[in-house]
């Protein structure tokens, strides 16, 4: 019998991005092929991977296009690396990025490579017009007639509607409401005021300011198209400003969720490479963290409980399978999908009720300290292109943990469908 394989620590070398600029400006008609593309061949070039052949590439993208069927093998083969290299497409929502990070981490635990890329892109700028499956059908059965003829009378079953292109929506299906539609109900829940999430909203821009004064997204970001930083950054955005700012989800009267306290629709890309100790030392590259572990779930969200409220569930079965509290880290980076998002999770990991009904705890996980979270600014403040969202939390917290010296880092995604990804890292 073959000796069992133990696992073994995974590091986290180096992240790259573009930088983030609001769908339908900058990126326009950039393809999502062009953007993780170009990350790829920046990570490549500055950690000296040029012919050197990986174990694997998951990269992924929520808004895909039909071409980008092979994304991630079609990057790698134009990225740099030896062609020998594979890659695999991942879809997980927002938690895209977040997720091919933990596939290519169990991968370099349990020993089957020693190193490899995860990563994910979207561009809203580049969406395919989809023609009705009518019009597909009818098409397909002409193509089947012998006879001009016969195609003749099959083209004659077309109507206009079946002309008219269709495109993605950020919808979900099992309800027909949006997302920021259901954080509305959910802020309205959790009894969450505009004032608090035009707060976090504005804290978030000026330590995304602050971070940029101190140049910390240096390495992290490469110029592209012209973009040296993030365009969606206001740092002289004030309290009154945002508050001036009307509801953008519910028309009711007593909609809280804005265009300012809400993620923009985005372009951008980014990467992350990961490898065993052994490869690192053999490359000769420093190693900023290591990635520890990560946890998956989902919540019911067509039957009452908050669509974007499944990190909840990740983060308390990631705490219990380490045996951590929600006070042990040093810093938390909570993706803002929307600041009243943000502002739930933190108040139900506060509520004895919450924590014993749904997560079936013995008591609350309680508070964490404002001040260690999401210290360099986050969605809000930098931009959300869904599946590039996790590499560049994952780069910047590996960053922040190698700036201090040693300590832990909590991750904490919603995403589309009702689920959460959670993930530790770590530098001894």
């Amino acid at each position: 019998m073959t000796e069992p394989r133990f696992l073994r620590p995974v590091a986290i070398i180096s992240g790259s991005r573009t930088p983030f600029t609001k769908s339908f400006t900058n990126y326009a008609k950039t393809t999502n092929k062009e953007l993780m593309t170009a990350t790829l061949r920046d990570l490549v070039s500055k950690n000296n991977l040029n012919g050197v052949q990986l174990g694997d590439v998951a990269l992924g993208a929520v808004m895909k296009n039909a071409e980008d069927w092979n994304l991630s093998r079609e990057c790698v083969l134009k990225s740099g690396l030896h062609p020998h290299t594979p890659g695999y497409d991942v879809q997980r929502a927002c938690g895209t990025g977040l997720e091919t990070a933990a596939q290519i981490a169990l991968k370099i635990a349990s020993s089957q490579i020693e190193s490899g890329i995860a990563g994910g892109t979207d561009t809203n700028s580049d969406i395919e017009g989809v023609l009705p499956h009518e019009f597909s059908w009818i098409m397909m059965e002409a193509q089947k007639s012998p006879t001009l003829l016969g195609k003749l009378k099959k083209f004659t079953e077309l109507k206009p509607q079946y002309f008219k292109p269709k495109f993605p929506e950020v919808r979900e299906p099992q309800t027909g409401l949006s997302m920021g539609q259901h954080c509305e109900l959910m802020v309205k829940q959790w009894g969450i005021s505009q004032a608090e999430q035009d707060q976090l909203a504005f804290e978030s821009h000026q330590k995304a300011a602050k971070a940029y004064e101190r140049n910390f997204f240096k390495g992290l970001m490469f110029e592209f198209k012209g973009l040296k930083k993030d365009s969606l950054l206001r740092p002289d955005t004030t309290i009154e400003k945002l508050a001036k700012l009307k509801p953008a989800f519910d028309f009711s009267g007593k909609g809280t969720l804005t265009a300012g306290n809400s993620t923009a629709l985005t372009d951008g890309a980014s990467a992350v490479l990961l490898a065993s100790e052994d490869f690192a030392d053999a490359h000769k590259l420093p190693i900023l963290a290591y990635f520890v572990d990560a946890q998956y779930s989902a919540v019911d969200y067509v039957n009452g409980e908050g669509l974007l409220m499944a990190p909840t569930y990740a983060v308390s079965e990631l705490l219990k399978r380490n045996n951590l509290t929600l006070q042990d880290f040093d810093f938390y980076e909570i993706h803002e999908a929307f600041a009243g998002q943000v502002l739930c999770t933190l108040k139900a990991w506060e509520s004895e009720e919450y924590c014993k009904k749904n997560l079936k705890l013995e008591s609350a996980l309680g508070s964490i300290d404002r001040t260690k979270l999401n210290v360099n600014g986050s969605s809000l403040a930098l931009g959300h292109p869904f599946a590039a969202t996790g590499g560049r939390i994952i780069a910047t917290l590996a960053k922040l943990l190698a700036e201090k010296g040693s300590g832990r880092g909590l991750i904490s995604i919603c995403t589309a469908g009702g689920m959460g990804v959670a993930a530790i890292i770590e530098r001894p």
